[in-house]
């Protein structure tokens, strides 16, 4: 019995075993099933992928262009038109030289095979492992890090298709692939390779690698040497970059990299690409200076108009037969022409001097003339109107401080700003152009008499947001301002750096009552087929109409104190300068001459035009005169290029909008104060306000000697003693009672009531020191001088600085300050530096006096 229910035990055991075994098979048979009905759905998916980018690939094929050998051998020529419809240039299809197949040595094949396309005597037209590597590195790298187009896909879009990439779609790309696997069938290799040297552009106007072999190199392609048929291979990615004439170090670059690519394809020895990176690019270049030709006219305008269509369209002028309508003004570009490169017109006494010119219409936004350069010697060169990185100076103002300021925080042109000492967060003095103060003066003083500290004042009470959107709105990018920040900087009241073309249309928003349109030198393009492109910008509304208005009637009177240099025959016109400076640094490090400074502008305008000149030279630490005949080059310009163009059209004055209004007010008033019945006439000045803003206290005969300016103080002397290491300073009583004296030594600023003051321990160097008197909530001008402290007696100096310094015990110096006043443009103010020195005297064991004057190198405007 015991033996029968343990067997019954072990077959219970077996029959749950064999059921458990039973259900893991089924288990596992229902994994292999989802598995296995995952794999059939993928590559049943896959498949219906492929079928569908099959039938994709036929249709898009089926609407491929033909491609004919006509296509692969010509070059479809575009037409530049200017602003009258008239034919002034053609570009491609004129200056090419075909070459035949035994005509290429093979140093050029080499090269062009191992920088474009490695695998091409393997592939079929197009290169399945080459747009694998491509699509690998766009993936890891970025879209469009690497092509994967072969030199027969590059034949093909160069004979039937565009080059820009708006026309890289799915599409395209389906058609290129088929026809270049088609003309591979058609035509040998080295055919291929033959219509490829023959077709790609090569810079200046240049077609073919033959072509350009004799126009570079004045040689046919068998004599090229290994390093100048690297330099070809490689030039056409980016034809005019790679131009060993305008752009010789990026030419080298391109050219190494073609020798190195030819080491690794085998092509030649590592030993053979070293000796040919040791030649110089521009070794055996033909001198095409001297070729006379009337392009050079209008050159800096064509390399706009093909940056704007590359910009705009990204199709290529050269190749896609275009009609190109340019708002050129030939007229006014011959004009701007023989202004700057001749004689006849403005005086060059310096030929080193340079200049970038824009003269764009107010009220279309249409750039009529460029001058890129004088003296230009080659094609599609430098153009200052449109590259230049430089400082516009105190051209600035208009459009970072006082624009603003009247926009966003409704000042009146009479608005009261403090003209005293004043310095950068950091500590950093800023300078006016005189190195003098002015006290309490107007908006309108601030800006026509360029004035440094007070436009730094206005720029900083508006909100930074506002002022960058003021920018924005103008057409200037912010974050270009400045070469070490992207952002606006606390010197951008008075400094930053402006294109000629940018500056032009932005003072052209103040022409047109405060609308802005983007420059540009193309209106419309037709293409090949018929088809119309049309490439003006919209125009935006940029400022409210009053502060259009009321910037434009400052900005007249500073074209009034130069009007014996920019004087129209009577036409309305605002205007200003701009002047910058170099460190004192830059200086001292660079031997700049006494009066020498890097730019000076002039940016002026009228109902009609608005011109931008820039004089400087290439060479940013080769200055210009400041005190000489060179200062005044930017206003001579503009005077003989705008009254030119001025006489052809009927120009106008500024009518006054409803939005602003013009209101007498008791000069000194503040706040301001409607002139009243017993205001001598002498007190009363006219100023704008816009609508709502107008004061209504009205000036009572009371508030005569109240408002009586204040004077500066008299007396200010310093002097330094060397045994006590004590600097002593001190001034007259002042004659009004119940007054504060700002005195302000260096970068730091003390207010007292005493005559005199002494810091010990005063830095080495030069110290300026100013004094101003403030009384009744008002300031005086300041009165200024500077002392020289001498090297400290326990520091080592150099033996010849000990022996001139031995017998000076101290030095001082005393001034007498005056308020400036507006004065012709040959003592006119258009500063932007932030520091300057003033003059100064030592004498042994006493101290001398010497009156206050404005330093060589002063701030400009």
């Amino acid at each position: 019995m015991p033996e029968k229910k343990e067997m019954s035990r072990v077959s219970n055991k077996q029959s749950k075993k064999s059921k458990h075994s039973q259900k893991g098979k089924k288990s596992k048979k229902s994994s292999t099933s989802v598995l296995k009905k995952i794999v059939v759905g993928i590559l049943i998916f896959a498949a219906l992928v492929i079928i569908a980018g099959i039938g994709l690939f036929t249709y898009y094929v089926s609407s491929a262009p033909d491609l004919t050998e006509n296509d692969l051998t010509d070059t479809v020529a575009s037409t530049l038109l200017d602003s009258n419809e008239e034919e002034f240039l053609n570009l491609g299809g004129e200056n090419r030289e075909i070459v035949t197949e035994n005509d290429i040595p093979q140093v050029l094949k080499d090269a062009i095979i191992a920088i474009e396309d490695q695998r091409f005597y393997k592939h079929v037209g197009i290169d399945p492992i080459r747009i694998a590597g491509a699509v690998v590195a766009n993936v890891t790298d970025g879209f469009a890090s690497e092509g994967g187009s072969t030199i027969t896909q590059q034949l093909v879009k160069l004979s039937v298709f565009s080059t820009g990439s708006e026309d890289q779609t799915l599409k395209r790309k389906a058609q290129e692939a088929w026809l270049s696997i088609q003309l591979e069938q058609d035509y040998s290799k080295e055919q291929i390779l033959t219509f490829y040297i023959n077709k790609v552009y090569m810079s200046d106007n240049t077609y073919g690698m033959g072509t350009a072999s004799d126009y570079y190199f004045g040689k046919p392609l068998a004599e090229l040497t290994l390093s100048e048929a690297a330099l070809l291979a490689g030039m056409p990615q980016a034809p005019n970059s790679f131009n060993p004439i305008t752009n010789p170090e990026d030419a080298t670059k391109r050219r190494n990299l073609v020798l190195d690519m030819m080491v690794e394809n085998e092509a030649i020895t590592a030993a053979e690409a070293q000796e040919a990176k040791a030649a110089d690019v521009t070794q055996g270049l033909v001198d095409h200076s001297e070729e006379q030709t009337n392009n050079m006219v209008f050159d800096p305008y064509v390399k706009e108009v093909l940056a704007e269509i590359k910009r705009k369209t990204n199709l290529d002028p050269y190749t896609s037969g275009l009609t190109i309508h340019t708002n050129l003004d030939m007229d006014a570009q011959q004009r701007l022409y023989d202004i700057v490169n001749t004689d006849e017109y403005v005086t060059f006494e310096d030929e080193e001097i340079q200049t970038g010119i824009s003269l764009v219409d107010v009220n279309t936004g249409q750039l009529k003339a460029l001058g890129g350069a004088r003296d230009q010697e080659v094609q599609l060169g430098t153009n200052y109107a449109t590259e230049l990185k430089r400082s516009v100076g105190s051209n600035i103002k208009p459009l970072t401080a006082y624009g603003p300021a009247i926009q966003y925080l409704h000042y009146s042109t009479y608005e009261q700003v403090i003209d005293e000492p004043y310095t950068f967060s950091d500590g950093t003095p800023i300078n006016n152009y005189d190195e003098n103060y002015e006290g309490q003066i107007s908006l309108r003083r601030a800006l026509v008499d360029s004035r440094n500290v007070p436009t730094t004042k206005i720029y900083e009470d508006v909100p930074k947001s506002q002022v960058e959107e003021f920018l924005t709105n103008i057409g200037i990018d912010t974050s270009t301002l400045n070469s070490n920040s992207d952002e606006l900087v606390e010197s951008n009241g008075f400094n930053g750096n402006i294109t000629p073309v940018d500056l032009s249309a932005a003072y052209a928003s103040f022409a047109n009552g405060g609308t802005y349109t983007e420059p540009y030198t193309v209106s419309k393009i037709i293409l090949e087929d018929g088809e119309e492109i049309d490439l003006q910008p919209e125009s935006t509304k940029a400022m409210d109409e009053s502060t259009a208005y009321m910037v434009t009637d400052m900005l007249k009177d500073v074209a009034s104190i130069n009007s014996a240099r920019v004087s129209l025959n009577g036409i309305p016109q605002a205007g200003k300068t701009g002047t910058t400076n170099y460190t004192d640094k830059e200086k001292i490090e660079h031997n700049i001459q006494e009066n020498g400074v890097p730019d000076k502008w002039y940016t002026g305008y009228t109902t009609n035009y608005a011109l931008s000149v820039w004089v400087g030279k290439k060479d940013y630490f080769a200055s210009i005169d400041n005190a000489g005949s060179e200062r005044l080059l930017p206003q001579e310009i503009y005077q003989a290029l705008m009254s030119y163009v001025s006489q052809s059209v009927e120009s106008s004055d500024w009518k006054k909008p409803s939005s602003v209004v013009e209101v007498a007010i008791e000069k000194g008033s503040m706040p301001a104060k409607l002139a009243g019945p017993n205001t001598p006439s002498d007190k009363i000045v006219t100023e704008l306000f816009v609508k709502g803003t107008v004061p209504t206290a009205v000036a009572t005969e009371e508030s005569e000697e109240e408002d009586e300016e204040l004077k500066a103080p008299e007396g200010l002397s310093a002097t330094y003693n060397e045994e006590t290491d004590a600097l002593s300073i001190k001034w007259n009583a002042y004659s009004q009672e119940d007054v504060s004296y700002v005195l302000t030594v260096g970068s730091e600023s003390f207010s007292t009531k005493d005559l005199s003051y002494v810091m010990q321990s005063p830095s080495e160097g030069e110290i300026p020191i100013t004094l101003a008197v403030e009384a009744d909530g008002k300031s005086s001008p300041a009165a200024s001088i500077s002392v020289i402290i001498p090297p400290k007696k326990d520091e080592e100096e150099p033996e010849e600085e000990e022996s001139k310094d031995e017998s000076s015990e101290s030095s001082s110096s005393s001034s007498e300050s005056s308020s400036s006043s507006s004065q012709e443009e040959s003592s006119q103010p258009d500063s932007s530096s932030s520091s300057s020195s003033s003059a100064s005297s030592s004498s042994s064991s006493s101290s001398s006096s010497a009156e206050s004057q404005s330093s060589s190198s002063v701030p400009q405007q």
